[in-house]
């Protein structure tokens, strides 16, 4: 019986015959090789950790005027971004376990309509989360550098043109992707898209944390203090670590599984490395898990407010 893929575009390459898929895998061997099958409850139990955690950031952030700024609009769209990948991994895994049981009969023609719906809004959460993790780089980078012309750099007005567009060349995106995906091309604008990202963020963050540690010298050599200092550049170099470890490690082996599929369609190894489509899913859902406490929950204002949305005191 046919049923749901998430990303069923990607999960195996296109331009490789299934004999040769076939003689690769069987003559790399190794246990390793037999890939990973992930449980479908372990995807809805994610899921829904993810929509219920961005959920709450999205009403706190709605919730306190105080928190109506660009920096928590740039975190509620990535909030919105993530629970779009839970939305949809929710939906197509609760298709899925309801099609095994029998409880639900689709036929094909509608699979594949429903396939491609759901790979649009993977697709599109996916370049969104990048963009605006970015753009949060980018946010916190001038209210670091330009902190007195913060306000007149960043105005409502830019973040909502900001916001809009990232939308639009998402949609966009993930509609042109799901349209031309056999083309390779496609596939090397998303790589060089992540590539961007990890690069810019990897720069911002490292020069704000060089300033930052310039700072703290500074202070500690008026002061003589240089534990205070060294406790201080400790923890900005654990934050940095925290940021761009998490990005390549929930990214990073998706991405990689792009290149493969580029590059080496038919290879032993290649071809084993597909195998693991799943993990790399659930890797993406950890990081939508995970974003909340690293963007959002560590504000004190909207640690407050979520109590409040919690307890529900509207």
């Amino acid at each position: 019986m046919s049923t749901l893929a998430p990303l069923r575009l990607l999960r195996e390459p296109w331009n490789a015959s299934k004999g040769n898929q076939s003689n690769a895998t069987a003559g790399a061997g190794g246990a390793w090789c037999q890939g990973l099958d992930v449980p479908n409850e372990l995807f809805l139990t994610l899921g829904l950790v993810s929509l219920v955690e961005n959920l709450l950031v999205v009403a706190a952030i709605l919730k306190n005027r105080n928190l109506h700024s660009p920096m928590y609009y740039f975190i509620c769209c990535l909030a919105v971004s993530d629970m779009l990948v839970s939305v949809s991994n929710l939906a197509e895994t609760l298709f899925m376990l309801l099609m095994e049981h029998g409880v639900l009969v689709i036929h094909a023609s509608i699979i594949r309509h429903m396939d491609n719906i759901i790979d649009m809004l993977i697709c599109s959460s996916i370049v969104s989360s990048l963009s605006f993790l970015g753009v949060i780089a980018v946010d916190r980078y001038i209210t670091i550098f330009y902190a007195l012309r913060y306000h007149s750099i960043m105005t409502l007005q830019r973040a909502v043109v900001t916001m809009a567009s990232v939308w639009l060349a998402s949609t966009v995106s993930s509609t042109v992707f799901i349209t031309y995906y056999r083309n390779n091309a496609i596939l090397l604008c998303l790589i060089g898209f992540f590539l961007f990202m990890l690069i810019l963020m990897l720069v911002l963050y490292i020069h704000m944390f060089a300033l930052a540690r310039h700072h703290l010298r500074s202070i500690s050599s008026q002061q003589k203090h240089p534990a205070v200092y060294r406790t201080s550049s400790l923890k900005g170099a654990v934050t940095l670590t925290i940021l761009l470890g998490v990005f390549f490690i929930c990214w990073g082996p998706f991405f990689f599984h792009l290149i493969l599929i580029v590059t080496c369609p038919t290879n032993p190894f290649c071809t084993c490395f597909f195998g693991y489509f799943n993990l790399f899913l659930i890797l993406i859902i950890c990081n939508s898990v995970v974003d909340p406490l690293i963007y959002a929950f560590r504000s004190q204002e909207l640690r407050r407010t979520l109590r409040e949305v919690v307890l529900c005191s509207w």
